[in-house]
């Protein structure tokens, strides 16, 4: 099909000479990790009350949870806590991946991102950075316009500008029946002047990530098959790693694992490892891989000129 045919026309990219992926150490700062980095993530996740860290009806499921193959649990001494969402069971899930339009600075498209966190949604984004490269060519020949976030949700066919607009329609025909949550619990995201005061704030403190383009990111880009960064958009760890893709104008599926996320078992169950993000599988070299100050030098080696 179309898919196929695009998949087909990809640039061909290799991995570099001699690449082995880095062994996983999972909550550990490695020398590849920057410390100020991470300082600066974890206060910009503080800002945001760490908004999109927990998935909607976040619950404790057991503190003694046995040792299973496949299974996440939080190991903290002799407490393994395995833990879930009350409501998402119950809310309708997509077949297909929905696609943001998006740049990681802008305040709009971080509340629009954090909603899709909190209802574990698969995301595929297609970075636009400052709204003027990027993606936003594509976006203006779709739509006559450059505006971010903008939501397609193939599922349905129904496509939306303005970020209110599309928390809405998410939680509407993605989230939990209205009766089972505390809309309360929502107001970070949805006090529009708060979470854009916030938001803004962060951005500041990360340096106003996803605005420009690399200057020397690959010019064929933005034809690459998606990446795929299995994490969630607070995390101190995965955060540079999807700046680093937002600012390569790479696209890529996220697939949302914040605590509760039944994708942390799915994640055990395909590594083989005990729960850690980010990890990245890039279709364009073949490579999978942990650690995200290795994922970020491994995507400036092989994304740009």
């Amino acid at each position: 099909g179309i898919l196929d045919e695009i998949l087909k026309q990809s640039p061909k990219v290799k991995a570099p000479d001699d690449f082995v992926p880095p062994e996983p150490q999972p909550l550990t700062l490695t020398e590849s990790s920057d410390l100020g980095d991470v300082l600066k993530s974890t206060a910009a996740f503080a800002t945001r009350l760490g908004t999109g860290a927990f998935v909607l009806g976040w619950q404790i499921d057991d503190y003694f949870a046995p040792e299973e193959e496949g299974r996440y649990a939080l190991e903290l001494g002799p407490v393994r806590v395995r833990d879930s969402s009350s409501v998402l069971e119950n809310a309708p899930r997509p077949n297909k991946p929905l696609i943001l339009y998006e740049y990681d600075a802008s305040p709009f498209c971080k509340r629009v991102r954090e909603t899709m966190n909190l209802l574990d949604l698969t995301v595929e984004y297609r970075p636009c950075p400052g709204a003027r490269s990027g993606f936003s060519d594509e976006l203006f020949e779709r739509t006559g316009r450059r505006t971010v976030p903008y939501l397609v949700d193939p599922n349905t066919g129904e496509e939306l500008f303005e970020s209110g607009d599309q928390i809405e329609y998410l939680l509407n025909t993605y989230g939990p029946p209205p009766d089972t949550f505390d809309r309360k619990a929502l107001w970070p995201i949805t006090s529009e002047g708060f979470a854009t005061s916030t938001a803004v704030a962060v951005a500041m403190m990360r340096s106003m990530p996803g605005s420009r383009r690399q200057l020397n990111a690959r010019p064929d880009n933005e034809k690459m098959k998606p990446l795929e960064l299995w994490g969630y958009e607070c995390s101190p760890f995965v955060r540079p790693v999807r700046e680093k893709l937002g600012s390569l104008c790479l696209p890529h599926v996220m697939v949302s694992c914040a605590r509760g996320s039944v994708n942390r078992d799915r994640l055990v169950k395909k590594t083989g490892r005990k729960f850690q993000v980010p990890f990245l599988v890039d279709p364009n070299t073949g490579i999978e891989m942990f650690e995200g100050g290795e994922i970020v030098k491994y995507l400036e080696k092989v994304y740009t000129v």
